[in-house]
Formats: C-alpha cells, sequence, structure tokens
C-alpha cells in the first residue's frame, strides 16, 4: 500500500491554467501537487505548439507555446510545486462534507493523495491526433510522419508534405516554408478552413511557385526502415501522381478523450464540467474547474479566461484551507507580505 500524500490541492492538469493556479494559490500558502499524463508541463502548449507564436498573451505581444510555459515555471519556483508526470487521476472519493471538504485521490501510478480541494484544469481531456486511413502508416510513425511540429528544425532542408485544410495545417505551411527544401500542402478539396489571411498568405506563396498546392488525397507511401521518400496522390479527377517527400505532417484534427474524469459525478455536459462564474466550482464543494474544461454562460476557450478562473477559484479554495482565517485581498505590487513570499527584494 502506498503512502499517502497529504497536501491542500490536487491539481489535474499542468497546462497554462493549470500552472497558473499554482501562483494564485502559492499566494495564499496554499500548497499544491500537479499530475499530468504528459511526460512534462504545458499541456497542448507544450504537446501540439511549442515553436507556434501566441498573440493574445496580456502583457505578451508575441510569445511561443513552451516560451509561455517556461515563463509560467517560472513564476511559480518560490512556491516549489510538486509534479506528477505520466499519471492520470483515476479516482475521487469525498471524505469530508460540503462545509469542509476532503478527498481521497488515486492516480494510476499506485499515488494516493488526500486534500482539501481539487483544480481539474484537464483540458479537453488526453487528445489522440486523428490519424489518416493510409495503409501502412504506422511504419514511419516518429520517423518521418508526424501529427505536430515539435522542433521546426526536425524539418529543416527535407522534402515535407503537410495534409489539412485548417488552421494547423496553413499555420505549419507559413513557418515551415523558409527552412525546407521543398514544401506541398494537399487538401482534398480547393477550399480552406483556416483563417483568411493565412489562407491569403499560402495562395500568395503557391502563386510565386515557392510552395506547392494539390488538390486530393494520400494513397499510398514508399520508402523503407521507417524513412519515407515519397507518396502517390490520388487526384480529385482519380489520376495518380508521385511526390518526393521525406517528412508528412497530416493535420486531420484531434480526438478528445475526457477519460476518467467522466466518472467523477461532476454534471457533465457535453464532455465539459458546468461550473458557476463567481468561484469555478461545480456541483461537487470542494472541486473546481478552470480552463478548456469547464462551461458556463459566456465560456471562451482562451488562455487568458483560465488565468482568471484560476484566480477566483483560490479565493474560495482559501476558505476550505484556513476556515479561521479571515482573507484579506492584497496586491502584488503593494504588498510586502506577497512579495517576500515570491523572494523579491
Amino acid at each position: 500500500m502506498s503512502e499517502t500524500i497529504k497536501t491542500d490541492v490536487v491539481i489535474v492538469g499542468a497546462g497554462p491554467a493549470g500552472l497558473f493556479a499554482v501562483f494564485e494559490l502559492g499566494l495564499l500558502d496554499i500548497k499544491s501537487h500537479l499530475v499530468d499524463i504528459l511526460p512534462k508541463a504545458g499541456g497542448q502548449c507544450s504537446e501540439l505548439y511549442p515553436e507556434k507564436p501566441i498573440y493574445d498573451i496580456p502583457g505578451y505581444p508575441i510569445v511561443t507555446g513552451q516560451g509561455l510555459v517556461d515563463n509560467l515555471l517560472q513564476q511559480i519556483e518560490p512556491f516549489h510545486p510538486t509534479f506528477h508526470y505520466g499519471e492520470m487521476v483515476e479516482a475521487i472519493e469525498p471524505l469530508g462534507t460540503a462545509e469542509a471538504p476532503l478527498f481521497r485521490v488515486s492516480a494510476t501510478g499506485g499515488k494516493i493523495f488526500e486534500c482539501k480541494s481539487i483544480i481539474v484544469a484537464a483540458g479537453g481531456g488526453s487528445f489522440q491526433p486523428k490519424k489518416p486511413p493510409i495503409e501502412g502508416i504506422e511504419a514511419y510513425e516518429g520517423s518521418s510522419v508526424f501529427y505536430a511540429v515539435r522542433r521546426m528544425e526536425d524539418f529543416r532542408g527535407r522534402h515535407v508534405v503537410i495534409v489539412g485544410g485548417g488552421d494547423s495545417a496553413l499555420d505549419w505551411t507559413l513557418n515551415l516554408q523558409p527552412i525546407v527544401e521543398r514544401l506541398t500542402l494537399i487538401h482534398r478539396r480547393d477550399d480552406f478552413r483556416g483563417a483568411p489571411h493565412s489562407v491569403k498568405a499560402m495562395r500568395e506563396l503557391v502563386a510565386n511557385g515557392l510552395i506547392d498546392l494539390h488538390i486530393g488525397q494520400v494513397a499510398s507511401l514508399t520508402g523503407e526502415g521507417g524513412q519515407l521518400r515519397g507518396l502517390t496522390l490520388k487526384g480529385a479527377d482519380g489520376a495518380l501522381r508521385d511526390i518526393a517527400c521525406e517528412r508528412l505532417i497530416p493535420f486531420f484534427g484531434l480526438t478528445m478523450k475526457l477519460g476518467p474524469v467522466a466518472e467523477w459525478g461532476l454534471n457533465l455536459h457535453e464532455n465539459l464540467v458546468p461550473v458557476d462564474t463567481e468561484k469555478f466550482e461545480t456541483n461537487v464543494p470542494g472541486v473546481f474547474a478552470i480552463g478548456d474544461i469547464n462551461t458556463y454562460p459566456g465560456k471562451l476557450k482562451l488562455i487568458l479566461c483560465g488565468f482568471h478562473e484560476g484566480a477566483l477559484a483560490a479565493q474560495k479554495i482559501h476558505r476550505y484551507v484556513y476556515p479561521d482565517k479571515k482573507l484579506t485581498f492584497q496586491y502584488t505590487t503593494s504588498s510586502t507580505n506577497l512579495q517576500k513570499k515570491l523572494g523579491v527584494h
């Protein structure tokens, strides 16, 4: 039987919302442990678009997904959170009352936590890329077929084929074109779902002969030992043509799997967790949900909204962790007490 880890709060998910929640909790002297199925912090930012620029984080005209995660990790260092990577919370067992919540939280690695509150910051749950129906594609996955771009350098100087017509396909077409040997974009129809400015920029590259655009579908792959040499395209007219290809990046979207969250009694609505907008608490007292996994009237799936939700959740959690202590609101700009916690001299 593993030893029970006692902490104030267990945060399920170490994406941006979960990371910033550590900061807001830490300012209130609330300790936290984070559990994430991924091998590192950052959630979708690190896993799906680490080098992709983000433009709507307040105070940062431009920051990459990984850059944002790195800054958040630096920001929460003073509070020494404990991370449990490669683990998934399987079960939540209420032990306390509505007025004084207490939970036993079980994770897949055999770890057991005991805490007074839980913050579910699990994004869309665990996400799996939708794979194209191409025979034998598994043999190339991870070596020359990729479902996300984690390091742009892996594609430098290569013949790269991107398949898809949404924002991800167009964004990476524009971002990779300057560094690859040749880039080909394939989509099943000459109509794209991405942002209009991205479609316009892509079409300008095609018009200038800097990338190739083909309408059709990938019929088969050729190569050996996990290394692609080319692919066969079946055009809209049924004609077949061969295209040189060393790296294939299919963007067919993601399948979100909510996983065990569905079993926690949280009154799910279309695979999202309903919360109030005062404290972002669920129907279970002491369990909160922030970020993309929650839903409420007017909800926007923006990173900055997840930050706001975490700040308000922390205020209510303080009442559960310190029921006899009055919470006095303070600003980090003027409170010497908060600045001391942050190590500011």
